[in-house]
């Protein structure tokens, strides 16, 4: 009798630690979201299942192209490519991102560039327009989804400050048969 129970004492512990474990990392290292919407197509789709990793900035910047996983206004979490760092001044101008005045590329937006033939996916906007502001704010990002005609974004509801960023999420788990992990090129 006495081995039994220290069996299933042995089994508990080990049950509880492994909940607790799994609790730690979902809620401190890594989350799981799912894609809603078309706003970040071609690259990722809706449904798209991914994992957030959380703790990336804590140790490291983010930088411009990094998807990440943010609180937006009204309490709505999106998924968006940074496009703009703190004290970068933001514009479009013919389909053409420039940061700074310099035009930069943004390769991932080729391919949904071709499908337009010819036709604008970014218009033309400059941050001042769209925010007064001449450069991104110090500790706020600039974001937009790739889908640049179906994306509610920082030109909707602005600069999203760093402590609003959840966490980098480049690694799409699910369906099986788009399994990858997501480049910023």
């Amino acid at each position: 009798m006495e081995k039994v129970r220290t069996t299933s004492w042995e089994w508990l512990k080990a049950i509880m630690i492994a909940l607790t474990l799994a609790f730690i990392v979902r809620m401190f290292l890594f989350a799981p979201i799912v894609v809603d919407g078309h706003s970040m197509q071609p690259t990722l789709e809706p449904d798209d299942k991914m994992i957030v990793n959380q703790i990336e900035y804590s140790i490291s910047e983010p930088e411009r192209f990094d998807i990440v996983v943010f609180h937006a206004p009204g309490g709505k979490d999106y998924i968006k490519r940074i496009i703009g760092l703190p004290g970068e001044k933001i514009e479009y101008v013919d389909d053409t991102l420039h940061v700074n005045d310099e035009p930069i590329e943004e390769p991932f937006l080729d391919d949904l560039k071709k499908g337009l033939y010819g036709q604008v996916l970014t218009g033309d906007f400059s941050l001042q327009e769209l925010t007064g502001n001449e450069t991104v704010p110090e500790d706020h990002y600039f974001m937009m989804g790739d889908n640049r005609r179906l994306s509610k974004d920082s030109r909707d509801i602005g600069a999203i400050a760093k402590e609003e960023i959840i966490g980098r999420a480049n690694v799409v788990v699910w369906p099986f048969d788009n399994i990858q992990i997501v480049n910023n090129e």
